[in-house]
């Protein structure tokens, strides 16, 4: 399953350093060879974590985007995109 291979490439931005690196200087560059879906692929590039979270993709893993400011995600945006789209308890 293609979103099992997102959540994990967003894990590994935690634990591999060099994988890190490689998506904050050309992320189209460092997932030109991940297992993952073209849609997925435009979605994490576009840093719509919106997009993703309707796919399945982990919540708490999408935060490794913003908390690294990968994919012109920020804590700012990325709460601003991920509220959208999650419920909001009343």
């Amino acid at each position: 399953m293609s979103v099992y291979n997102v959540n994990y490439l967003l894990r590994e931005l935690l634990r591999d350093h060099a994988f890190r690196a490689a998506m904050k200087k050309n992320p189209a560059e460092a997932l030109k060879n991940c297992d993952i879906t073209d849609e997925e692929r435009k979605l994490l590039l576009a840093g719509d974590v919106g997009g993703l979270h309707r796919l399945g993709v982990n919540d708490f893993l999408m935060g490794y985007l913003p908390r690294f400011e990968i994919c012109g995600l920020n804590p700012k945006i990325y709460g601003e995109r991920i509220s959208k789209e999650a419920p909001r308890a009343k």
